[in-house]
């Protein structure tokens, strides 16, 4: 697809650097926090301290102005609140309030709005609001959620599950039969924080010119936003404005609808002034939606040959106190179960899934969504398949995985992957991250020497820019699966470009100015792209799930194809040539007679549309794409880690990383590696460091980064990247999605290091963060248990 000719150097394919970073690098960024209004105001949340209690009163000081302080009293009247609901059999809802009612269910969880004139003094106010809560039993881990006499979080459940699903693929128990070893472990990735750049920010003011309500949030989805306010607040769609300006990043935590922007929203419709909040870091750590905290268990068998047979998986999600919209609370296990057979010819397979609730902050998606647990669970079970069975672990993943000729192949879990090279994937990141060097070394580490070295991989398959087939087999009451472009010409020859998703650090106004480019011929600095605005763009589902570039840039080409076709006709006009004759090049209609440039063109369309008869009025063109194959374009990659492991203190570190990964046709290789390796940034946090603990009581112990720990630069080694491009089928120019897969795989691939390194003592790296004390005790038990055997085996004697 791609074009190397020098008239296209910039477009499909080219280095192009970001244009967003010109204004950003320079201060010039526009962020919520930035905005200035006449009037504004500043809001402060009361949120609850304790996990789980009934409300018994709240009291608001006598001498506060009319208006600075909302409670749910006040709210109900106004703002319906959020039900996330799902179609799976047995869902059991959990309407979430804008603010607290009768009980309060995690910390963090807002229960009154004090409105002043700065945030200072709105949190003095907020201070000033006392809530008298009755403290209940918590509901925390998965053990104690699922006890027999648990709490409850929710009055009106029999239990703690949202919903459990499950299913058999082929027969496990007769495949199992045919095992010449069999392995049973389990694993737990722990619960983490989103943490971006950027807090959450709202802004909400009624537009007295209009009559709109006019919100600004740091959203992902600015279309979701406006139509859920319109609906909870029972006002028409049009009479909603969503503007999400620039943003410091998301990673997922801004995907989903928060009581905070419906709540402002509410208020701000019956206030005369405008109102703001911005989250400060204690609240983004406790009340935006965090992510994993799953458990699996999982049992896999394989033949002498390192045939993988079967795979018998129980997933565990521990989803915290509510469902949040679109998501839903199994949104996590049921892309866990799907993604459990990974890269692999597998054909038998068996999962449950539980979606517990807890006194936790709600979970909801963070870049992988499910998939870096998912790839802990198989990953480290293929590697203790290929141990058991005495094969590399990398020649243990190119046996089994899907072959170039399969495709386009359907998974045990219905999952249609559509082109790539898997196995080779493996074999070039052994030979990137050189596997034999790291062997020798490994090899020559004395015994009495207090440290070990390890290699390990970690693959994975990503399901990318899926549809809305996808989206209603996970029980989404929302289907996602379209996106919208508009692309005009202006009089100057100029084009702008209008999408529906937001781009909040993935470089879409370059990549989809360079969608443009290759069509019109043009340098994308000529294109200017408008996104995050409800008023200005077409209808658009957002940003998340890897999908902007497929399905957004399938409509900017849609569009520009469209609109370059009638540039076309027109210039047909204007140069007396037959259209089929006729090429864009260099910013102009070019024929055998002649050119005339697109702002010759325009301006003759335009000013004189005399001067070109028989083409009907208008430079603009509006676009909707939905892929015609709806099982998603499947991006695919294999990491590879070498670690260092301190016998005496636990401490991992990080010897050297490679990846080799294949996203289909690569749009912009620049921004492809940046995305890659903040990707691996975030899996290598996962792995080694973040982690949001709670106490047995359900009080967050891990809120400021003192206690919360993030990957710096002396943490992130040097990323070896390869790449591969095999182009999907389904999609335009072949494109798949890139923005995840960086953070699936390095939890697994540095777990297996670990491992290695550890192999001879018998200890194993199962559960993140794998830190310093966490692998000292898998130390020190190994060891234990092999004492413990050598004294039995020589009472035996």
């Amino acid at each position: 697809m791609r074009d190397s000719s020098p008239a296209r150097r910039h477009g499909i394919g080219a280095r192009t650097p970001r244009r967003e970073d010109d204004r950003h690098l320079a201060g010039r960024g526009r962020f919520v926090a930035d905005m200035k209004l006449p009037g504004l105001r500043e809001a402060a949340f009361v949120r609850s301290q304790v996990p789980h209690g009934r409300i018994r009163a709240i009291s608001v000081p006598d001498d506060v102005e009319p208006g600075s302080v909302w409670t749910a009293e006040d709210l109900v009247p106004l703002a319906e609140p959020l039900t996330a609901t799902s179609t799976l059999k047995g869902f059991r809802a959990a309407p979430l309030p804008n603010l607290a009612t009768d009980k309060v269910r995690y910390v963090g969880e807002p229960i009154a709005i004090a409105i002043a004139a700065t945030r200072a003094e709105a949190e003095d106010l907020a201070g000033r609001i006392t809530v008298d809560i009755e403290p209940l039993p918590a509901a925390v881990g998965f053990a104690d959620a699922l006890a027999p006499q648990a709490p409850l979080v929710h009055d009106d459940w029999p239990d703690n599950v949202y919903a459990t699903t499950g299913g058999e693929v082929g027969d496990v128990d007769r495949a199992a039969e045919k095992a010449a070893v069999t392995v049973t472990r389990e694993f737990t990735m722990n619960r983490q924080a989103v943490v971006p750049l950027e807090t959450r920010g709202v802004m909400a003011h009624r537009d007295q010119a209009t009559g709109q309500l006019v919100v600004h949030s740091s959203t992902q989805t600015p279309h979701m936003i406006r139509d859920m306010i319109a609906i909870l607040l029972h006002l028409e769609a049009r009479q909603v404005r969503l503007i999400a300006p620039d943003m410091g990043g998301g990673f997922g935590a801004k995907c989903s609808v928060y009581p905070e922007e419906v709540a402002l929203a509410a208020v701000a419709a019956r206030l005369p002034y405008p109102i703001r909040w911005i989250e400060d870091r204690w609240e983004a750590m406790v009340s935006s939606t965090q992510a994993r905290d799953h458990h699996y268990r999982i049992t896999a068998h394989a033949a002498a040959d390192g045939t993988l047979l079967s795979v018998d998986a129980d997933i565990l999600v521990n989803a915290g106190a509510y469902s949040v919209h679109p998501w839903t609370a199994t949104m996590d296990a049921t892309m866990s179960a799907a993604m459990i057979p990974g890269p692999y010819r597998l054909r038998d397979y068996r999962y449950r899934t539980r979606s517990v609730a807890t006194n936790k902050t709600p979970l909801g998606p963070y870049r992988g969504v499910a998939r870096p647990g998912a790839c802990l669970a198989i990953e480290r079970t293929i590697d203790e398949l290929a141990h058991a069975l005495g094969i590399e672990p990398h020649e243990m993943r190119i046996r089994n995985m899907v072959r170039p000729e399969d495709m386009p192949y359907t998974s045990v879990s219905n999952k249609v992957y559509d082109s790539g090279d898997y196995p080779e994937a493996v074999r070039r990141v052994a030979q990137l991250i050189g596997h034999d060097t790291w062997r020798k070394q490994q090899r020559a580490v004395p015994d009495d020497a207090r440290y070990r070295i390890g290699i390990g991989y970690g693959s994975f398959t990503e399901q990318t820019a899926h549809g809305c087939i996808e989206w209603a087999s996970r029980g989404l009451a929302i289907t996602i699966g379209t996106e919208g472009a508009r692309l005009e010409m202006d009089s100057s020859g100029s084009l702008t470009l209008s999408v529906g998703i937001k781009s909040h650090g993935q470089g879409s106004e370059t990549t989809l100015a360079q969608v443009v480019s290759q069509v019109f011929d043009v340098e994308p600095a000529q294109v200017t792209v408008v996104h995050g605005d409800t008023a200005l763009t077409p209808r658009g589902d957002g940003t998340f799930a890897s999908r902007s570039m497929v399905m957004s840039g399938g409509a900017t080409h849609g569009a520009s194809q469209a609109l370059a076709a009638k540039v076309l006709r027109i210039g047909g006009v204007l140069l007396g040539e037959d259209v089929e004759t006729l090429r864009l090049e260099g910013g102009a209609v070019v024929g055998a007679k002649g050119s005339v440039g697109f702002r010759e063109l325009a301006k003759e369309f335009l000013f004189t549309p005399d001067h070109v008869p028989g083409i009907e009025a208008g430079l603009e063109v509006s676009y909707y794409y939905r892929p015609d194959v709806q099982t998603g374009a499947f991006t695919y990659a294999t990491h590879a880690a070498a670690v260092r492991v301190d016998l005496d203190t636990g401490e991992v570190k990080l010897l050297d990383f490679a990846i080799v990964e294949d996203c289909g046709t690569v749009v912009n290789p620049l921004i492809v590696d940046g995305q890659i390796i903040g990707g691996i940034a975030q899996g290598i946090g996962t792995a080694l460091l973040e982690e949001l603990v709670y106490d047995h009581d359900g009080q967050p112990k891990s809120t400021s980064f003192l206690d919360y720990l993030l990957p710096g630069a002396t943490e992130i080694p040097m990323i070896k990247i390869g790449h591969m491009e095999t182009p999907s089928p389904h999609t335009v120019f072949g494109m798949k999605g890139a923005g995840e897969g960086g953070a699936i795989a390095p939890p697994a691939a540095i777990a297996n290091a670990v491992t290695d390194a550890l192999r001879a003592f018998g200890a194993e790296a199962n559960e993140t963060p794998m830190t310093p004390a966490r692998v000292w005790t898998a130390l020190q038990q190994a060891r234990e248990t092999a004492a413990t055997g050598a004294a039995m085996a020589g009472a035996d004697q």
